[in-house]
């Protein structure tokens, strides 16, 4: 009955909100309980079917095409895709409220996205063609250090529509899509970076488009919709397990969501997915699977306060899990969802989370910011035009009892990398008020499923001025890549995220930043330092000569790269090859692994670092702070 109850109360808010002549964003100024949604004053340049957050704190946004086909008037003809036909892709600085666009030589629209351990964004398939669409068999790698897509080997068929899941040693599975046939796409492929596409490994069913696939503690790869069936992949031996469980609802769930819930030293990490709304007419039930039962089964959880298909589900660093958007007609915004429900795992319900504004459809997205806010954007329920306008939740988290803004803990200074199981320092002057310390991952999202969404609890011991944080256990709780690393306090109040790379070992990585929070990334060998011309320190690998490719003679082995400013560099001690970076987009295969965010670096030769733009190194090799020290004031984030 309560349920009931509180569903008819809150389809009734808007409504009374209009006749009263309030905002759904004040919501009657109860934004200690219920949060405040807010419009942000910049519209969106092209469809944003794809996003990502990078650990720069920027949103790459993929089009390609943007769902606007050739046949109708005004779509892109054809490549390349890019502002002179509003498709493409672009970077959003939610921060400083900026766009950066990109033309793309291929059509990106319908891919997978997923993060790379190093932070570069992996887009995997996208459209040969239109009605019937038809997959693509290309790859691309979008590197912030220097804005660009660098196409990687293809795949053995095409996909549109498909899935991929990073997995615990930081390979990427690629699962189903639509093939350069229009027939889908049975077969799994891993993607290993350096070395290109497995060998495909065919299931004995045809699988559904855009699977909901979550790494589980074991390794194993679950599927949980949107058909009523699951089933697994262990990629330990390349096979898959066919009927897991079978949902309550027992139709498909096509276009609801999937969420893993938190995992955590306290529940054992023990996995728990959520299945949310979908099909049309929608369903507002839930279901609830736990994967650590020795016999796992789906039970319904409680319903959200609307039905929803097209929806977000996005989690929180308190480990609430906010749902919000969809309509009950699948592209019908007559029937749109505005209410947004936010669910509690610990106490299995749901409690109000406001309104919303607009309609957010087919191809409608949300992102956990690096504040602890949640971007929402994009529908596009008819080809040709889409929701521009984005919108900015805050959590009733960072607000006081009376409505005013909450005092957030603060992290001084935290360490670029984490290594599993080691523990690492992190600086505060609220450590004595912390009472959970979270890795929240960054989110990559496309038609209503955050793949390799997760968020993960760290054991962690209180000292003066500091905590000892635990990094997660192995890969398989949290696979490689980079995390927001968030404190929350008594009150229950986030901190700003540091950006936070987890990686396989403490020799894996070390980061020195400039005063705006960019990183240099150096990984795998030995850490030594050599000093540049302004006293700084830079770390190198093993012997670490290090050698300038601009055609002059410098110290250690050259490199041939594809363009005269590039820099290589040479270690002695074993370790891996790794990314280069400045103007090429070649790989280089070194012991040092050299990655400057949003700045390029020239002639770094000799321990001497040479015309350098748009790039500092501290003198301690630390991650700096945001430039004045303080909190980011664009309610969109940042990355300190």
């Amino acid at each position: 009955m309560t349920r009931f109850v509180y569903k008819a109360v809150s389809q009734l808010i808007p409504l009374v909100l209009v006749l009263l002549g309030l905002s759904s964003s004040a919501l009657m100024g109860q934004v200690q309980t219920i949060g405040q949604w807010s419009t942000m004053s910049q519209t969106m340049p092209i469809n944003p079917v794809h996003v990502a957050l990078l650990a720069n704190g920027k949103i790459l946004v993929v089009a390609g095409s943007g769902n606007c086909p050739p046949s109708l008037s005004g779509c892109p003809s054809g490549a390349p895709y890019g502002p002179s036909n509003n498709s493409g892709a672009l970077l959003f600085d939610p921060v400083a409220g900026t766009f950066t666009q990109f033309s793309v030589s291929w059509d990106m629209f319908c891919n997978a996205m997923s993060l790379l351990p190093d932070g570069r964004a992996f887009i995997n398939g996208g459209t040969i063609q239109y009605d019937p669409f038809q997959g693509q068999l290309k790859s691309s790698i979008f590197d912030p250090a220097t804005n660009t897509f660098t196409n990687t080997s293809n795949m053995a068929h095409g996909r549109w529509y498909p899935t991929l899941t990073t997995l615990g040693d930081g390979r990427v599975m690629t699962f189903s899509g639509a093939n350069e046939s229009s027939n889908t796409n049975t077969a799994a492929e891993i993607y290993t970076v350096g070395s290109g596409w497995s060998t495909q490994y065919i299931a004995p069913f045809t699988p559904d488009l855009y699977p909901r696939m979550h790494l589980l503690p074991n390794g194993k790869v679950f599927a949980s919709g949107a058909p009523p069936v699951s089933y697994i992949f262990d990629p330990s031996t390349t096979t898959f397990t066919q009927n897991v469980a079978t949902t309550k609802y027992g139709s498909s769930r096509t276009y609801g969501s999937s969420v893993l819930l938190p995992l955590t030293p306290g529940n054992s990490y023990d996995p728990k997915i959520m299945l949310l709304g979908g099909n049309s007419p929608a369903t507002a039930t839930t279901e609830i699977i736990d994967m650590g039962a020795s016999s796992p089964k789906w039970a319904y959880g409680p319903s959200m306060s609307q039905a929803r298909i097209e929806m977000n589900a996005v989690i929180l660093p308190s480990g609430k899990v906010l749902a919000m958007g969809g309509s009950v007609n699948d592209e019908s915004a007559s029937s749109k969802s505005l209410n947004a429900d936010l669910y509690d795992p610990v106490a299995n319900t749901f409690s109000s989370a406001g309104a919303n504004v607009y309609a957010r459809l087919y191809h409608s997205v949300a992102l956990l910011l690096p504040d602890a806010t949640v971007w929402l954007a994009g529908g596009n329920p008819s080809r040709g035009t889409y929701e521009s306008r984005m919108e900015i939740y805050k959590p009733a988290y960072l607000f006081k009892s009376d409505g005013t803004l909450a005092t957030r803990p603060s992290i001084t200074s935290a360490p670029a990398s984490g290594s599993y199981g080691n523990a690492f320092t992190v600086q505060t002057p609220d450590a004595a008020s912390i009472t959970s310390v979270a890795l929240v991952r960054n989110g990559t999202v496309t038609h209503a499923f955050g793949m390799d969404q997760r968020m993960v609890g760290l054991a962690f011991a209180a000292g003066s001025g500091s905590l000892t944080v635990t990094a997660p256990p192995n890969g398989n709780i949290a696979p490689p890549g980079y995390y927001m690393l968030f404190l929350i306090n008594s009150s229950g109040v986030p901190s700003v995220a540091k950006s936070i790379q987890v990686v396989n070992s403490a020799s894996n990585l070390q980061s020195g930043a400039d005063g705006d929070g960019h990183r240099a990334q150096f990984g795998y060998g030995q850490r030594r330092h050599a000093g540049d011309n302004h006293g700084h320190r830079i770390p190198v690998r093993g012997n670490g000569e290090i050698g300038r490719d601009d055609g002059h003679e410098c110290d250690g082995d050259q490199q041939q790269h594809d363009h005269g400013d590039d820099f290589g560099a040479r270690g002695g001690d074993g370790g891996r090859g790794g990314d280069q970076y400045g103007r090429s987009e070649r790989y280089v295969k070194r012991r040092i692994h050299l990655h400057i965010v949003d700045g390029r670096v020239h002639r770094f030769c000799a321990g001497e670092l040479q015309d350098v733009e748009s790039v500092g190194f501290d003198a301690g090799g630390g991650v700096s702070g945001s430039a004045d020290g303080g909190e980011p004031e664009h309610r969109g984030g940042g990355v300190e």
